[in-house]
């Protein structure tokens, strides 16, 4: 069994309000909260409205398993979120 931590940074650019916000990042607690190998979690920045953090821990028995989950939550992050990726971290645990 392999574990990685994948630390996202967001900035919102344009973003007026902490609805907004919410809005903006609502795809990503959506989309990789159902996933069965990812669990995901707003973990900074809760109260700013121009940056979100998010970490998603994910579990599988393999090691390419596990990297190719973190670098599709990195690209259906940068597709499906109206922001700017300017931090993203992978590391085993």
């Amino acid at each position: 069994m392999f574990v990685a931590e994948v630390l996202i940074q967001i900035k919102l650019p344009g973003c007026s309000s902490l609805k907004e916000k919410r809005h903006r990042v609502s795809k990503i607690r959506d989309k990789f909260g159902k996933q069965t190998q990812v669990a995901v979690c707003e973990s900074g920045y809760q109260d700013d409205h121009k940056l979100s953090q998010w970490s998603m821990f994910v579990v599988a028995e393999d090691k390419v398993t596990v990297e190719k989950i973190a670098k599709n939550i990195e690209s259906d992050i940068q597709m499906s979120v109206d922001g700017v990726i300017f931090r993203f971290e992978f590391n085993w645990i």
